[in-house]
C-alpha cells in the first residue's frame, strides 16, 4: 500500500472506530473493560510479572483505573510520562501520585525515580485497532510504537472486540503484540 493510501486507511479506520466507541455508553464500555482486566488477571504472563507498565486510560479506551487500583500495592506498575516525543515509564504509587500531563493523561509527579526497562516484565498497551495477525493501529504520533522498539517485555493489547478487525493497516515501524484481549476472547500468535 502507497504511503498516501495507508494514511488515508488509517484516518478512515480512526473514524470508523470512533464512531463505534459512540454507539456504547459509558456503563457498558466500564462493564467490558472489567471484562477484559479478568481476561488478562488469568493470563500467566500476568501472573508471573513483577513489574508491569500499563496506561492511564482516557475516555473510550478500555478502562484502567480500577485495574491500577486493585494491583499498585501487589505489583509494581509503571505508567507512561510524554517526555517530547517518548514515552518514559514511571512508578505508579496511586491516584494522589498522578497529575494531569500531556493532553489531559495523568501522568506520575515523581518523576526523578526510574525503573531500568529491563526491569519490565510485561507492557499492556493501548490502541485504536488491532488485528488478528496481533498488529496493533494507535493514534498515528507513533509514541508507543518507540517505547516498544526498546522494550523486551511481552506486549499484550487490550482493546474492546469492536475494535478488532480481521486487518489493520500497518507501517514497517509498527510493532505487533504477543497477545490482545478483548471482552470475549483473549488472541494469541
Amino acid at each position: 500500500m502507497q504511503t498516501k493510501e495507508l494514511q488515508t486507511a488509517k484516518q478512515q479506520l480512526r473514524k470508523d472506530i470512533a464512531s463505534l466507541k459512540k454507539s456504547y455508553g459509558k456503563t457498558i464500555l466500564l462493564d467490558f473493560s472489567e471484562k477484559i482486566w479478568k481476561r488478562l488477571e488469568e493470563t500467566e504472563l500476568f501472573r508471573q510479572a513483577s513489574c508491569i507498565a500499563l496506561y492511564y486510560s482516557i475516555p473510550g479506551e478500555v478502562q484502567t483505573a480500577g485495574l491500577l487500583e486493585k494491583w499498585f500495592d501487589k505489583k509494581q506498575l509503571l505508567l507512561p510520562l510524554v517526555v517530547g516525543d517518548d514515552l518514559r515509564l514511571l512508578p505508579y504509587k496511586g491516584y494522589d501520585s498522578l497529575t494531569p500531563g500531556a493532553f489531559g493523561i495523568p501522568e506520575p509527579k515523581d518523576t526523578e525515580t526510574t525503573v531500568p526497562e529491563s526491569d519490565v516484565d510485561l507492557i499492556i498497551v493501548p490502541g485504536v485497532a488491532f488485528d488478528r495477525q496481533l498488529n496493533r493501529m494507535g493514534r498515528g504520533k507513533g509514541y508507543y510504537d518507540r517505547l516498544l522498539s526498546t522494550l523486551q517485555a511481552p506486549k499484550i493489547g487490550i482493546c474492546f472486540d469492536f475494535q478488532l478487525q480481521e486487518s489493520v493497516p500497518v507501517e514497517p515501524f509498527d510493532k505487533k503484540m504477543d497477545m490482545i484481549i478483548t471482552e470475549n476472547e483473549i488472541i494469541t500468535g
